[in-house]
């Protein structure tokens, strides 16, 4: 079986992020969404509540999709994933820049482990989920780059905080 890794935060997954998903799942029998803990980040979102928004999300795609939260060196989790490959999104160049390095990392960790880069739609590169953050918090409309149901937990998580 062909076990592939899709890591991120995903606070809040966006369409890109979905495209990603949907696309990468046709390359492997299984694919892992690998749900990080980034201390550098300051998610809006719990961890749970980060978990069950992708499990939502993904449900409906149809293939064998896994949300699993991890707190290691991507490749640790990967091999206890039993993966052989990495699946990476890429909207543009300073992505690339950033994820050239972390492949040549990767390798000298687990030289067994590929990385697979997919680009983004073109008319979803720009989508960041911190700057989705950011438009919601100033009270813009983020529901051309989100689900309703993530703008409207996003919109609330605003809300809440403002309260």
């Amino acid at each position: 079986m062909k076990v592939g890794v899709y890591p991120g935060t995903f606070d809040p997954i966006t369409l890109g992020h979905l495209s990603i998903i949907r696309r990468g799942a046709k390359l492997v029998d299984r694919l892992v969404i690998g749900m990080t803990t980034n201390p550098s980040k300051s998610p809006m979102f719990s961890l749970d509540e980060r978990v069950a928004m992708v499990e939502r999300e993904v449900a409906p795609f149809g293939h064998d999709i896994r949300v699993v939260p991890f707190d290691c060196l991507l490749m640790t989790f990967a091999e206890m994933q039993g993966a052989s490959l990495i699946l990476r999104g890429l909207r543009g160049v300073t992505d690339f820049e950033y994820e050239y390095q972390m492949v040549g990392m990767n390798q000298q960790l687990n030289d067994q482990v590929e990385t697979v880069f997919l680009m983004a739609d073109a008319a979803l590169q720009p989508i960041a989920s911190k700057l989705v953050k950011e438009i919601a918090i100033f009270g813009g409309d983020i529901a051309k780059f989100v689900t309703p149901a993530v703008r409207d937990e996003v919109v609330a998580k605003v809300e809440a905080r403002r309260s």
